[in-house]
């Protein structure tokens, strides 16, 4: 494994970070200073240690992703969500986890830990995604009562949501527990309007960074990877 990417497996550094610490001196390997990026270790067996912090190795990658609008939540060819992760594109195994559709934005959860990934995505666990939404028209009460009560969408009742109007209407805030394909626009259009505008804010526990712009992602943190985990009832 190339030495930069070994010290942004732990999420604390971008690779432009940590290959910047290697360039200046400031990274060792088994004792030793280490100044090429590139430079191949055992991520099993070497000690790095980065401007005086010993790097732990992570096995699994966890990116949270500001998706944009115009890309594809899928691992194929073509203006997919993989495109947006630069080399760690390449790290074998990364699928975001959940999709959204091409024109919503928002947080996704890019990672290679599938045990995790299925749990978060099992209808049994009920792990809430929440979304903000503009409509077309505006909603009134009684849409959003709608939204609440879980509406019958032909091939599926929806469970009841916790949704907030905004705007007197124009737009909301909608958490549900389920996943299906395009649910909440279904859900919108079943109580009198059309979505314009989709986000997602939050998936379980974990939030969008504001401090992410579209199409920039981070590694997630300890804490957050240890909520997922929580939520999915996971160990």
């Amino acid at each position: 494994m190339r030495l930069d990417r070994f010290i942004t497996s732990d999420g604390r550094l971008s690779r432009r970070e940590a290959s910047s610490l290697v360039r200046r001196g400031l990274v060792t390997v088994n004792g030793g200073t280490v100044r090429a990026p590139d430079f191949r270790v055992d991520p099993e067996a070497d000690d790095v240690v980065a401007d005086g912090r010993r790097i732990v190795w992570r096995r699994n990658t966890y990116i949270m992703l500001n998706k944009p609008a115009g890309y594809v939540s899928s691992t194929e060819k073509g203006k997919t969500v993989m495109t947006l992760l630069g080399d760690e594109a390449g790290r074998p195994g990364l699928f975001p986890c959940g999709r959204l559709d091409a024109d919503t934005e928002g947080l996704l959860l890019i990672t290679d830990d599938g045990a995790l990934g299925h749990l978060l995505l099992s209808p049994r666990r009920h792990v809430e995604k929440e979304y903000l939404f503009r409509c077309d028209p505006p909603l009134g009460e009684k849409g959003f009562d709608i939204l609440r009560s879980g509406p019958d969408l032909g091939d599926f009742t929806a469970r009841p949501a916790t949704a907030e109007s905004l705007d007197g209407g124009s737009s909301g805030r909608i958490a549900v527990t389920e996943g299906k394909y395009h649910q909440i626009k279904r859900m919108v259009r079943a109580a009198g309007s059309e979505v314009t505008y989709l986000r997602r804010l939050r998936f379980g526990p974990l939030e969008l960074d504001p401090a992410l712009g579209a199409g920039e992602w981070r590694y997630l943190t300890e804490d957050e990877i240890n909520s997922l985990r929580a939520a999915a009832g996971q160990k």
